[in-house]
């Protein structure tokens, strides 16, 4: 009897260091891939805004296409299905006899969720689902402590398993994926998805596309072509053009790049041209976003809830439409702050500079309800990952994992000293081309 199992993707777009997929392929005869657009998925957050916006929505159909393209080339394909996922799953999986699902282990409220809802819906078909963590640089399996002893600060954290607690190696891509035969499917339009077409701004920092042969291709040049690593840590607050940072987070947000393949290409860069303090700063900021997948992973929900996970209220940050508006739209007044919104809103990116002035000015400034700034970013951010999104955001509102109190953000200093003489703001102030 030939043994299948599904293999339900979801932010882990790539072939590449996959453990779901190719522990998928060696405990079967025959993989199904899946990809499901959750109706769910489109509608509105509780905050009042689309979970996902055109930029990303664009990226990620760009990132499955070339995921399908390349499951093609290897023997299989991609199913596309739409609708209600757990139903979509099982109801698969009685159509082709499958005994096992294989998918990411995702650590969010909602995404736990639904899974707990597969796992008991598929258990009562006979079927089991195992779960993988390719999100990140760390198996929390390999730390020294327990996940509910994780350090409640980034630097204790660091020091208790930097240089100690060993990074896996990246898997390499299957060679070969056999498949039963399996129906034609296309991907959703933008317009079926009821969002808008959008036109590239041409001051975008970079022509941003999705999949894991433009992710692996930003890689090469950032390490191989220009050698930009060497510089990073002397650029990385950098506002204006594609080299200021590596850009990596665009695509390890689907999973189109791994953690670990970039931490690879590291050591042999390290090994083979030069070792500095930027090329560690890469790693640091890899291991800043495993931090927030752990820890959201010991808080949850409280991550989501407006004391955080500090249970800490600010008392003068509430809700206020018309203001939050004006800082959507880039209409506060504050040319440093309106600059950064509107590259937000006209590319789905912004430098990771911008991002802490943003969401400083929106909470300490306007005092408005922080969640409803990580909300925006959530639909706006090519970037968005849900871990280090909403703990940036509870990190700068003082509810998160800042030892300090009352962060905050002298707008005009921060102006000058990274916008010294205004080339950001004139290129995002100036009107739409």
């Amino acid at each position: 009897m030939i043994k299948r199992a599904i293999v339900w993707f979801t932010t882990d777009l790539r072939l590449h260091d996959n453990e779901t997929l190719v522990r998928a392929i060696q405990e079967n005869d025959e993989i199904i891939p899946v990809y499901c657009f959750d109706d769910a998925f489109f509608n509105e957050t509780a905050f009042g805004q689309k979970r996902i916006g055109t930029f990303r929505a664009t990226f990620l159909l760009e990132a499955l296409s070339d995921l399908k393209a390349q499951l093609q080339a290897l023997g299989s394909d991609l199913l596309i299905l739409r609708g209600d996922t757990i139903a979509l799953l099982c109801g698969l999986a009685q159509e082709f006899g499958v005994t096992s699902i294989y998918t990411k282990q995702h650590v969010s409220s909602e995404e736990i969720s639904k899974l707990k809802e597969l796992r008991n819906r598929f258990t009562l078909q006979g079927g089991k689902v195992n779960t993988c963590q390719t999100h990140g640089l760390y198996n929390k399996q390999d730390f020294p402590f327990s996940l509910r002893e994780l350090p409640d600060t980034f630097t204790v954290f660091r020091k208790k398993i930097e240089r100690i607690t060993p990074i896996r190696s990246a898997l390499k891509s299957p060679s070969v994926v056999t498949s039963p035969l399996l129906p034609s499917s296309d991907l959703p339009t933008l317009k079926e998805l009821h969002l808008e077409e959008k036109t590239a701004d041409k001051r975008a920092v970079l022509a941003f596309k999705g999949g894991e042969k433009a992710g692996l291709a930003r890689l090469r040049y950032y390490f191989e072509e220009s050698r930009c690593i060497s510089q990073y840590k002397e650029t990385r607050n950098g506002m204006v053009g594609g080299d200021y940072s590596s850009k990596f987070s665009v695509w390890l947000a689907l999973g189109c790049l791994s953690a670990r393949q970039i931490y690879q290409e590291l050591q042999t860069y390290e090994d083979t041209i030069e070792a500095n303090e930027s090329t560690y700063w890469l790693y640091f900021e890899l291991l800043w976003r495993d931090y927030f997948y752990f820890v959201m992973e010991k808080y949850n929900p409280a991550f989501f809830l407006k004391g955080g996970i500090k249970n800490n209220i600010p008392q003068k940050n509430i809700h206020n439409k018309a203001l939050f508006e004006k800082w959507k739209n880039g209409q506060t007044g504050n040319n440093f702050i309106d600059a950064n919104m509107l590259e937000l809103k006209y590319t789905g990116f912004m430098s990771n500079r911008g991002r802490q002035n943003v969401a400083s000015y929106l909470c300490n400034d306007l005092h408005l309800d922080w969640r409803y700034g990580a909300a925006y970013f959530e639909e706006q951010l090519l970037d968005y990952d849900v871990h280090s999104n909403w703990g940036n955001w509870a990190y700068l509102a003082g509810v998160g994992n800042d030892p300090r109190e009352n962060r905050y953000f002298s707008i005009e200093k921060q102006a000058k000293t990274y916008d010294t003489h205004q080339e950001f703001r004139k290129l995002w102030l100036k009107k739409k081309s």
